[in-house]
């Protein structure tokens, strides 16, 4: 079974995903997940391509914090991240979050929680690769 937070340059399957998160307790109840694509249009722009950057044993770190943080305060049985890097197309996957417990609603709650979380804390960087140049995209939306 893979790691419950990764980072990886290569897309992932949420199947396999819920799966690994399913095999971890038959208490689970609820699971919430999220999916974030990269978009082909930004602030006016078409957008062909999304460079993410991170540096990875911070990135990482933070990351693994996020998840026992959710784990704890949401009384989650167990939780997944996995994260992009390198150049993802319009229509890509870009990141997954998988939130497992009893029932739904603190499944639902941490999930969310732990998207704008990560948004606002870990150190990964988006460069958006335009017909009419590159741009770093800051802060996070």
């Amino acid at each position: 079974m893979s790691e419950p937070v990764r980072l990886q340059l290569e897309d992932f399957s949420q199947d396999e995903e819920v799966g690994a998160l399913r095999a971890v307790s038959r208490r689970i109840g609820g699971i919430a997940t999220f999916l974030g694509c990269a978009r082909d249009f930004s602030e006016g722009r078409e957008v062909g391509e999304i460079g993410f950057d991170a540096y990875a044993p911070m990135a990482l770190a933070e990351l693994r914090r996020l998840r026992a943080e959710a784990i704890e305060r949401f009384g989650l049985i167990d939780a997944r991240i996995v994260h992009r890097l390198g150049t993802v197309r319009a229509g890509d996957n870009i990141v997954f979050i998988a939130a497992g417990a009893e029932h739904r609603t603190p499944a639902l709650e941490a999930c969310r929680w732990l998207i704008d979380e990560l948004k606002e804390r870990v150190p990964i960087w988006k460069k958006e690769i335009t017909p009419t140049g590159d741009s770093w995209v800051t802060p996070h939306p």
